[in-house]
């Protein structure tokens, strides 16, 4: 009697545990993503990992280097950036959706100054420069069932400390793919 007590102890409490697993599945806290825009519109490598803190919420960090060698206008207001980033989801689903972020970004560049003859606008590299700006973005998050993210963002923000020639102004955005773990 004592075995068959023991076992049912054993079974119900494995049961028990193995469909609380089921109905409450742990959820995947790390992103690894790539904006794809940037890369292809600016020749940029802008990768970042973002930590979800619970379901509406997260911390990342992204790196952007510029790896143009070419004079394209478009290019050359900066070089590389590191910009730290808080989340706020505002939906129903875990950490997907609506979002507003609050940024900082370390960033650096060149000088730029343009002058215009009969034939082309030509760029001349001026002094490398390096600021610090706080900005606030907007974006959509969509994640597949199996971890594949998207997301689309835009977002401004402004440069407190730096030199005179630091851009006053500062952009983040574009569209990344990734994947949640």
């Amino acid at each position: 009697m004592k075995k068959f007590l023991v076992l049912y102890l054993f079974l119900s409490t494995f049961f028990i545990g193995w469909s609380q697993d089921i109905t409450n599945p742990v959820q995947p806290s790390a992103e690894l993503k790539i904006n794809a825009f940037n890369l292809i519109a600016f020749t940029f490598i802008d990768i970042s990992y973002e930590h979800l803190l619970n379901e509406e919420s997260s911390l990342g960090l992204g790196i952007l280097f510029n790896v143009a060698d070419n004079n394209e206008i478009l290019d050359e207001f900066r070089s590389f950036s590191l910009t730290p980033y808080y989340r706020q989801y505002f939906s129903n689903q875990y950490a997907k959706g609506f979002f507003l972020e609050g940024f900082g970004m370390v960033n650096s560049g060149n000088e730029a100054d343009y002058y215009a003859d009969f034939e082309m606008t030509q760029l001349i590299k001026g002094e490398q420069y390096t600021a610090f700006a706080l900005g606030i973005s907007v974006g959509g998050k969509f994640v597949t069932p199996r971890g594949f993210a998207v997301e689309i963002y835009t977002g401004l923000g402004r440069n407190l400390f730096g030199s005179d020639i630091s851009p006053d102004i500062i952009s983040r955005g574009g569209v990344s793919l990734g994947f949640r773990f």
